[in-house]
């Protein structure tokens, strides 16, 4: 497991692609929070940093996609992947070590934001001014989505021989449990019958939830038992190519 986490961290900032994620991730959100009026917290009359945590789901559904289309699809057009296969090393360890490298370079991308943490804290009047408990709950959900995302982003690298559609299998799979429930869940037959029920099923609730700054154990169990399942089924279809 090691050995493949440090080559795929050693891809990511060997090249240009580490770089290139961290970069449009902070460029997108700056625009948005210092930049673009109608978002800018400047024009605000009170201290929050809610844009960064409204826009940032919307970044993952493409930005995380784009980092995990490689993982497999990659090296499934290029023959690398029986070499992988043939070393001292399970599907699992496989699978966790590509995951383990992008939640890292995520955590790299998120760790600058700190610093909008900061300005906002001195910007307040009076200064620190802020609900510091919301926004930690906040940061907390932002990693549990993010490795939601990456789960489903492997899975659909997994199952396809091409980045591209990689790509768009990882966009479609992050906005349906996103996102799709909530829609689902508004149609006329589900409305004051199971409207929540089916929310509960997707992410955006949850991510909801835990960003009012209050971790309940059912949100956690839910991230928890998603993460494991996307990977359980990656590990699975990996396994499925000696059959």
């Amino acid at each position: 497991m090691l050995s493949v986490f440090k080559k795929e961290i050693n891809t990511f900032f060997s090249s240009l692609i580490g770089y290139i994620v961290i970069g449009v991730f902070l460029l997108i959100l700056g625009l948005i929070i210092w930049v673009f009026p109608d978002t800018s917290l400047l024009n605000y009359q009170y201290a929050t940093l809610d844009q960064l945590f409204d826009i940032a789901p919307i970044i993952f559904t493409f930005l995380i996609p784009a980092l995990t289309m490689r993982s497999f699809s990659e090296e499934n057009s290029t023959g690398t992947i029986e070499l992988l296969l043939t070393r001292p090393l399970t599907d699992l360890q496989i699978v966790l070590g590509k995951y383990s490298a992008v939640m890292l370079l995520l955590i790299f991308a998120l760790l600058p934001t700190v610093l909008y943490y900061y300005t906002v804290y001195e910007l307040g009047s009076p200064r620190g001014n802020l609900d510091s408990g919301a926004i930690m709950g906040s940061y907390i959900g932002l990693i549990f989505l993010a490795g939601c995302f990456a789960a489903m982003g492997l899975l659909a690298s997994v199952l396809t021989k091409d980045q591209i559609s990689a790509f768009l299998l990882g966009m479609f799979l992050c906005f349906l449990f996103h996102w799709g429930f909530y829609f689902f869940s508004k149609l006329p037959f589900f409305v004051g019958t199971s409207d929540d029920i089916i929310q509960m099923i997707g992410i955006d609730t949850h991510y909801i939830s835990v960003s009012r700054g209050v971790i309940d154990t059912r949100d956690v169990v839910y991230f928890l038992s998603f993460i494991g399942v996307f990977l359980a089924a990656t590990v699975t279809v990996s396994e499925s190519r000696k059959w």
